[in-house]
């Protein structure tokens, strides 16, 4: 699975962004696509998460209630829409797939990361 994120970029604190994670290759298998952030100086973490199988989403508390994340249909692209951006969500975005082969709760396949910068 390839996985190309895009959308990334610079804006003020209030603003939005939406961000975009393309699936390519053998997808068949893949059970869920995920966002993931990482801070300068800190560890990745969870942002939001939606399942292949019946759409179902879940997000971490520190963006509930201003990111949504959702899938085009059918197809193989994943969207978060982030709004009310603050300049603690500035961090390099990763969206990741989790497929059959993974372990329970595992995302076994990576993208590179996209960039968003909010400024105060």
């Amino acid at each position: 699975v390839q996985l190309q994120a895009s959308g990334g970029g610079l804006v003020q604190a209030g603003g939005f962004l939406r961000l975009s994670c393309v699936a390519s290759g053998r997808t068949f298998g893949t059970y869920a696509l995920g966002w993931f952030r990482q801070a300068p100086g800190k560890e990745r973490e969870f942002v939001a998460t939606i399942s292949w199988i019946d759409s179902g989403t879940y997000y971490s508390d520190s963006v509930k209630g201003r990111f949504t994340i959702s899938r085009d249909g059918a197809g193989n692209t994943v969207l978060l829409q982030m709004n009310n951006l603050k300049p603690e969500d500035t961090a390099v975005y990763y969206c990741a797939a989790a497929t059959v082969a993974a372990s329970p709760g595992e995302y076994n396949y990576w993208g590179h990361g996209t960039l968003v910068t909010v400024s105060s």
